[in-house]
């Protein structure tokens, strides 16, 4: 089932995209990126919640960037409005 919202396609979830093989590889990378240590090794059930936690910031942050993009009267959801949400996240670009 697809539908638009403030410039975000809705499309019905076929399944966790960071489950699978390709998508633990990533996680396993984007971890690997800010250990201090080259040896640190990550267990398969860390990945799949590392990935689960990713999944649910990226569709949070994408449901309020559509929020705030609403709420200005704007088509599209742009960088402005996701950098707006971000802070309500816990992310702080400073």
């Amino acid at each position: 089932m697809e539908g638009s919202c403030a410039g975000f396609r809705k499309v019905r979830q076929r399944g966790l995209f960071l489950a699978d093989a390709s998508g633990q590889e990533l996680v396993s990378r984007l971890l690997h990126l800010y250990f201090r240590d080259g040896k640190t090794k990550v267990s398969g059930d860390a990945l799949q919640l590392m990935g689960e936690l990713l999944r649910i910031f990226v569709v949070e942050a994408a449901v309020r960037g559509a929020r705030q993009a609403q709420a200005e009267d704007v088509a599209l959801v742009d960088v402005d409005q996701l950098e707006k949400v971000l802070p309500q996240l816990g992310y702080s670009s400073s």
